[in-house]
């Protein structure tokens, strides 16, 4: 993703429907770990980008820490009073076991090599300690807005937990995301030529987050979606 695609994110991420819920369902995350007694602690927020994630975070007690790549979504992410570093995520400029939390939120899509990626994760990750992933799911929907979007893979399930466990992490959820849109997902990507998330009209942006948002109340977590979720933990 370059500058430019970084920074029409960023302006865009409030309102648009895919992050809105995207941040809905770390919210949830965050407060099932506030029920199970998990502390709010540091937590590592990588690939932030202009930090939509890392501020919620922030809102529900964490310590975060925007960790970007790019120049461009750290200055960004800075404008809006985050604590940035700049890094790479296959060597991240943590300690050993000195983050309590690590998010990384469609970015390990981006890494030639995901297994050294993971492994980072681990290395900085306390024992205990919780990463919440997700990727864009399923090589059929392979489109011009992965090539765009610089990505090397799509995920299948088998293919997540084999990059994790090899970590040396524990998996304690998986599922699928945006499954009843997947067909309207495929068609459009069709018919793209670049990346496909950007605005919509305010009816349109109403009726996706409609759609996606009645993901939460059905048993749908099982079937294909275009994204997988994962919640995992430092043994």
């Amino acid at each position: 993703m370059d500058a430019s695609d970084i920074r029409r994110i960023a302006d865009l991420e409030d309102g648009h429907w895919w992050f809105r819920e995207r941040r809905a369902i770390l919210g949830r995350w965050l407060r099932k770990l506030d029920r199970a007694g998990v502390p709010a602690g540091v937590a590592l927020d990588i690939g932030a980008a202009g930090g939509g994630n890392t501020r919620v975070l922030r809102r529900h007690g964490w310590r975060p820490i925007a960790l970007e790549y790019s120049e461009q979504g750290a200055a960004v992410a800075a404008e809006r009073g985050l604590t940035v570093l700049r890094g790479d995520a296959t060597r991240l400029p943590a300690a050993a076991a000195s983050v309590d939390l690590v998010t990384a939120f469609d970015i390990i899509e981006h890494i030639e090599d995901d297994g050294l990626a993971t492994a980072e994760i681990q290395r900085v990750l306390r024992p205990g300690g919780t990463v919440l992933v997700t990727v864009p799911a399923d090589m059929r929907l392979w489109s011009a807005h992965d090539v765009v979007s610089q990505h090397y893979r799509r995920y299948d399930r088998d293919g997540l937990i084999q990059v994790v466990t090899a970590a040396g992490l524990e998996i304690d959820e998986l599922w699928s995301w945006n499954v009843l849109l997947r067909p309207a997902v495929v068609l459009s990507r069709r018919k793209s030529a670049g990346n496909a998330l950007g605005p919509t009209s305010p009816l349109v942006n109403a009726a996706l987050a409609t759609v996606v948002t009645a993901e939460r109340h059905l048993p749908l977590r099982s079937l294909p979606g275009v994204s997988l979720m994962l919640r995992a933990h430092r043994p």
